[in-house]
């Protein structure tokens, strides 16, 4: 992405007419520090809009949040303020926390959010006893984030699609401003996120995504892998560019990730390389127990230093969980 950023700089696009969008602060930053330094001598480098969803919409809405008659000045509230509101409501309704636990209605509400479901269609749609209880609580929650001028991550991101569905002109405008965007981890966005990318590119259709398919762990926060799937479908004329080198691993490694994930049954297929030559086979040991994995895995470490010469720092012992370290360390 940020040489295709520097591409089109170079093609002379104005830097104000290209939008990129990642996923972290972390990897904005990297992005606006790499296009700086691969466009120097473009003194308007500094006028791209570069940013996760999150930070975009927010500016977006500072600017014209006002048109749904909402304060320009609002709060936006955390994951722990938004819990505090939860829990405020149940005591209000004389809820018992240890009957209804806040933050799982919490989650819920995030989940509609990442969905763009509004209170009123999560109340029609509830499917059970536990759905109903949650989607009232939606609408609780969202009246009180509105008396305090608040809102939450989720309502970044789809008060900001309320705003260019409900107001053309809005739309308009961002349409006309950003004839390039580009997405990065598309893999990840959720349909909240894709609805945005989807609407705001409609118009000139220079929208260009990166991601895979193979990577997509994030379900359990709204990610929507049909997004990446479906890229074609929405747009046609799509040009497709598999990026097969790996340039961190050597080949026993890709060659056993990717006959791993081949077994998934929807993916894009690509066959990864590496000119990294080399390195060990993958030893596969399936134990019956942590013991078993703990005495199997010290043995190995004895064994490798006794023969090699190697000190106990060359090894290192990677577990999922801090409690996973006791059998080895008893070992």
């Amino acid at each position: 992405i940020t040489h295709r950023i520097a591409a089109l700089l170079a093609e002379g696009v104005p830097a104000w007419r290209i939008l990129a969008v990642t996923f972290t602060n972390r990897a904005a930053s990297e992005m606006r520090e790499r296009t700086a330094r691969l466009c120097q001598e473009r003194p308007d480098a500094g006028e791209l809009w570069v940013g996760t969803f999150h930070s975009i919409c927010v500016r977006l809405l500072r600017r014209d949040i006002g048109q749904m008659e909402r304060s320009r000045g609002f709060v936006i509230y955390d994951d722990a303020d938004s819990l505090g509101v939860i829990k405020q409501a149940f005591k209000r309704a004389e809820i018992d926390p240890k009957v209804h636990d806040a933050k799982h209605v919490r989650w819920r509400i995030d989940q509609w959010k990442n969905a763009g479901v509004l209170p009123a269609e999560a109340q029609d749609t509830a499917a059970d006893a536990d759905e109903e209880f949650c989607a009232r609580f939606y609408g609780i929650y969202q009246r009180m984030l509105f008396d305090s001028d608040a809102l939450d991550f989720g309502d970044i991101l789809l008060m900001t699609l309320q705003l260019m569905k409900r107001f053309p002109r809005v739309l308009d405008y961002y349409q006309r401003r950003w004839q390039y965007i580009l997405v990065d981890e598309y893999q990840d966005t959720n349909r909240v996120q894709y609805e945005l990318v989807k609407l705001l590119g409609s118009a000139h259709r220079n929208v260009c995504v990166v991601g895979d398919p193979d990577q997509s762990i994030y379900a359990w926060r709204g990610a929507d892998l049909r997004n990446i799937l479906d890229f074609e479908e929405d747009y046609p004329e799509a040009e497709v560019i598999r990026l097969e080198e790996n340039y961190r691993s050597t080949q026993p490694i890709l060659s056993a990730a990717s006959a791993v994930v081949a077994n998934n049954v929807e993916r894009k297929e690509k066959n990864l390389f590496t000119q990294r030559d080399g390195g060990d086979p993958i030893r596969f040991f399936e134990a019956e127990d942590d013991r078993e994995e703990s005495s199997h895995v010290i043995g190995r470490i004895l064994s490798d230093r006794n023969h090699h010469d190697r000190g106990y720092g060359d090894f290192a012992i990677l577990y999922r969980t801090n409690a996973q370290s006791r059998s080895f360390e008893e070992e």
